[in-house]
């Protein structure tokens, strides 16, 4: 009996770790940082493009200053990818672009290297860009009459300082009245609330609107009710909102007119894009990202299960102009984990089976 239960006990301790190392090989490596560190913005063909004008106004960029999560401790600031991919999405359309905070100066910044790509380390070797957020302006110092349009970027730190600031209400309620656009993503809509026009009504009143969820807020800090003010979903809803949730830490934009808000950072190309359009241009080319496509592939599984997802990695997988369009497997991999750590077992197995789909069709490595 004993020598059966040994070589049970074997045998599945070999299957598990055989499992594991399949599982290991279906991620590949993380990109060389040290690589990707040295991007100029030279490097960026997209960056290249000149609009038919470069005259199309300004558009601010509105940055927490807050570097603590209340009385947690814990560090924060603003997401860097949330301020640099809008920064040149609307650079690369004719805008000029300044950078505000509540306070002024050097914002904080939350900096995850996973998260981090080529347009993110442009911007850390871009001298005029790093002089403008090293410098960011005080609001108490912005002339909203300046700018055609604002952006919150997210980040934590913005559920401290941006909900119920004098200067950001008015920053906002005026680029409102001068038909200016206002876009935000992830906790930057935290920025909206609260905040009631000259006629009277709430801003947010009937509007359409995305951000972080509160199933993704609770997920990441099971006592964000007790760690922040509020969650940001409950107060836009108590506000008037029609919110609008995706799938979690998936695109979802809410476009309603000239406001524009994303749920969370995978959101942040498509709002500023939609921001483009709304300022009344059609946003120049601009080719998507690995991490943009694998978020295409799981809104296609969650709309069409494995079928929609493996049609949707077929599609990125067909050459074109002799090139392939990768997904980012790294990514789809952290899904599947979230999906575990959520008990949705059958939702994992179908992607280990993207990811295996995805490693035989990808040729690159």
């Amino acid at each position: 009996m004993l020598k059966k239960i040994l070589i049970t006990a074997l045998c599945s301790t070999l299957f598990v770790l055989g499992a594991g190392y399949w599982l290991m090989g279906l991620v590949p490596p993380a990109p060389d940082q040290q690589l990707m560190a040295r991007t100029q913005v030279e490097d960026i063909p997209y960056l290249q493009q000149s609009p038919s004008t470069n005259d199309r106004g300004r558009v601010l960029i509105v940055v927490t200053s807050t570097a603590t999560m209340g009385k947690s401790g814990k560090k924060t600031g603003y997401e860097f990818t949330e301020l640099t991919r809008p920064y040149y999405v609307l650079r690369a359309n004719g805008f000029e672009v300044d950078i505000a905070s509540p306070q002024g100066g050097e914002p904080p910044a939350v900096m995850d290297k996973d998260d981090m790509g080529p347009f993110d380390y442009a911007f850390l070797n871009d001298i005029v860009a790093m002089k403008k957020l090293r410098n960011s302006i005080a609001l108490v110092e912005v002339e909203a009459e300046q700018y055609r349009g604002v952006f919150f970027a997210g980040g934590k730190g913005a559920m401290f300082d941006f909900p119920g600031n004098p200067e950001m209400q008015n920053l906002v309620a005026s680029i409102h009245s001068n038909k200016g656009v206002i876009g935000a993503v992830c906790h930057g809509p935290a920025a909206l609330v609260d905040i009631t026009l000259d006629t009277g009504t709430r801003l947010l009143q009937g509007r359409r609107v995305s951000s972080f969820t509160n199933e993704e807020e609770l997920f990441l800090i099971p006592d964000a009710e007790q760690v922040f003010p509020f969650l940001l979903e409950s107060r836009l809803r108590s506000n008037g909102a029609i919110f609008e949730a995706g799938p979690p830490y998936l695109r979802q934009v809410s476009i309603d007119d000239r406001l524009v808000t994303g749920q969370n950072p995978w959101s942040s190309w498509q709002v500023t894009e939609a921001m483009v359009k709304a300022l009344g241009y059609q946003p120049v080319a601009r080719a998507k990202t690995d991490s943009e496509r694998t978020v295409e592939v799981l809104l296609a599984y969650e709309r069409a299960g494995y079928t929609g997802g493996a049609a949707k990695i077929e599609d990125f997988f067909r050459l074109e102009n002799g090139e392939q369009q990768a997904i980012d497997r790294r990514l789809l991999a952290m899904h599947g984990i979230v999906a575990v750590m959520q008990g949705q077992l059958g939702k994992a197995l179908s992607i280990v089976r993207l990811l295996s789909l995805a490693k035989k069709l990808q040729h690159r490595e």
